[in-house]
């Protein structure tokens, strides 16, 4: 197995009996030191990972088929593989349980040991009312403005970077915002955040939201052009979510922030990672059109 786990490798042997050493953690620590900020300011927030391959068995043997999501907050002192992930929930596919509690309960422990961090599991039933908006599963629209046409009247050109460049936030004005009452958050968000994974280097795109509060204006052509800094960055989404954290609180010195992002699925799993400079900020889970 290589540093990376079984998500570097070339071939993959697919279990199908239970197997929770599947599951391979990474240290957070790897890409908050790349970052170099405090670390203590990046641990408040969750990751919200919603599965839409789950399946097990009933003590009949028929196959039982949900919707899951896990919790994993950002205090953790590891992440999950996604693969790893993936090849676990199969693991459990010709596994019999006594009751969809018992299949909860299992999973969150076994995550939990993995990340060394309370976990928590929901399951939802496809016969579910999944509208129901308090499930987080009706399909949202982010709040605020969308920036992905602020550099329209532009004529520059927007250059591929090879890392993320927080240098080009200075476009932004310095002086005291006006148009934002203090009481007020700025939100925005771009459908144009697009990274590379780190091991397999294939594209991973989401939609970036974020909540801010700060006496500098956020220029939006600005914050447009580092965002599409990040399309040749490679980085796991919650690092990525990190380093705009870190970033922006640096740059504008915010009272207030919150930034999260809607990454789209693979395998069947999609990454939903939110960071925020209060808990009292943090958002509830939800799902975008892409995924």
């Amino acid at each position: 197995m290589s540093i990376h786990g079984i998500l570097g490798e070339q071939t993959t042997d697919y279990p199908t009996e239970y197997s929770p050493e599947t599951l391979y953690p990474i240290a957070r620590s790897m890409g908050r030191a790349a970052i170099g900020w405090q670390d203590d300011k990046l641990m408040v927030g969750v990751d919200w990972w919603q599965a839409f391959e789950m399946s097990w068995l009933n003590q009949q043997g028929i196959s039982q088929v949900a919707i899951a999501r896990f919790s994993i907050p950002a205090s953790s002192p590891f992440i999950v593989e996604s693969k790893s992930l993936k090849l676990y929930l199969n693991s459990i596919n010709f596994t019999e349980f006594a009751s969809w509690v018992e299949v909860q309960a299992l999973i969150a422990k076994d995550l939990s040991a993995c990340v060394q961090a309370e976990v928590t599991v929901e399951l939802f039933g496809l016969n579910d009312d999944l509208n129901d908006k308090a499930t987080g599963l009706l399909i949202a629209q982010p709040e605020g403005v969308c920036i992905d046409d602020a550099l329209a009247g532009s004529n520059d050109k927007v250059a591929l970077c090879e890392h993320p460049d927080a240098s080009l936030l200075s476009n932004a004005e310095t002086n005291v915002n006006l148009e934002i009452e203090s009481s007020q958050p700025y939100n925005f968000y771009s459908n144009l955040l697009r990274s590379n994974c780190p091991v397999t280097n294939q594209p991973d795109w989401g939609t970036l939201a974020v909540s801010i509060i700060s006496d500098k204006t956020v220029d939006e052509a600005a914050m447009l052009r580092y965002i599409l800094s990040f399309r040749q960055h490679n980085g796991f989404h919650e690092q990525c979510v990190e380093q705009i954290f870190a970033d922006l609180s640096q740059y504008y010195e915010p009272s207030e922030l919150m930034v999260r992002a809607w990454y789209t699925r693979r395998g069947g799993i999609d990454i939903n990672p939110c960071r925020v400079s209060d808990i009292s900020l943090l958002p509830k889970p939800s799902r975008l059109i892409r995924q």
